[in-house]
């Protein structure tokens, strides 16, 4: 779940609306830019199901009795959250075994260098299942894989922005996470900058001074307002299902251009 909070209210946005984002934003990437265009429908498949095994979690999120606020996908205990990013790659490997392998490379890199039990058991059953996979995989290019790797990791943090700052969000109202802009991957550092400058032009507009992609694109936040007062009366359970789906649409595009471009 991915969790702002307001001083009457949450907003929640489950992590799964947030994939796909991910995918969508991933789907307007200049195909001049995509690298052995062969991968673009499994590298596409990782971005829009890459927190798949957030969905069923999601449906009834978790309250944290230490920040005093529901669970993000950020501070979630590490034997669940395991527990789903093994499922979820499970799915997707169902389908797609690329697909699987960049998933799993995702999750790997998120607890490498946490020392916990589950967690290095969790990297080291990953580790075990890439190898499986590449096995299977004519001609695999780990160079390739490291670029197609990076486009999925941008789609991801470029969703994370538009979901986690509030919309306008400038400055020191930024999420700390964003800053000093949106890291990339070095493979793709012919095309991007090591941090890619992101800001929000207004509400409904996010803007960035390097465009790697076809043409302005929209996207469409979906999240639940959970209020506060109804948290403390009903639980977060109730509370977040009583809730009505919202849509904020936001229109992703060049700081050169305007919106109504």
């Amino acid at each position: 779940m991915i969790v702002r909070e307001r001083k009457d209210e949450f907003i929640l946005i489950v992590q799964d609306d947030h994939a796909q984002i991910s995918g969508d934003i991933l789907n307007n990437w200049k195909l001049e830019h995509f690298q052995d265009a062969e991968w673009r429908d499994s590298v596409l498949y990782a971005a829009y199901q890459h927190d798949l095994g957030w969905k069923e979690f999601d449906r009834q999120p978790f309250w944290n009795d230490v920040t005093n606020q529901p669970y993000t996908f950020a501070d979630f205990p590490n034997v669940p959250k395991t527990v789903l990013y093994k499922y979820g790659i499970n799915e997707v490997e169902k389908v797609d075994l690329y697909a699987a392998l960049l998933c799993s490379e995702h999750y790997k890199r998120f607890l490498v260098n946490n020392t916990s039990l589950e967690a290095q058991a969790f990297v080291e059953h990953e580790e075990t299942r890439q190898e499986r996979i590449i096995a299977t995989l004519p001609n695999f290019n780990k160079r390739l894989f490291e670029f197609h790797y990076g486009l999925l990791q941008l789609s991801d943090n470029l969703s994370l922005y538009a979901c986690m700052n509030e919309p306008g969000a400038t400055g020191e109202d930024q999420h700390p996470f964003f800053k000093k802009g949106i890291p990339t991957n070095h493979t793709l550092h012919h095309i991007l900058d090591e941090q890619m400058q992101v800001t929000w032009q207004d509400e409904d507009t996010i803007v960035m001074d390097n465009f790697p992609f076809d043409r302005p694109f929209p996207i469409s936040i979906q999240y639940k307002q959970v209020s506060k007062h109804k948290i403390q009366q009903h639980g977060l359970v109730e509370a977040y299902e009583q809730a009505s789906l919202e849509q904020h649409p936001v229109l992703i595009t060049s700081h050169t251009k305007k919106a109504s471009d």
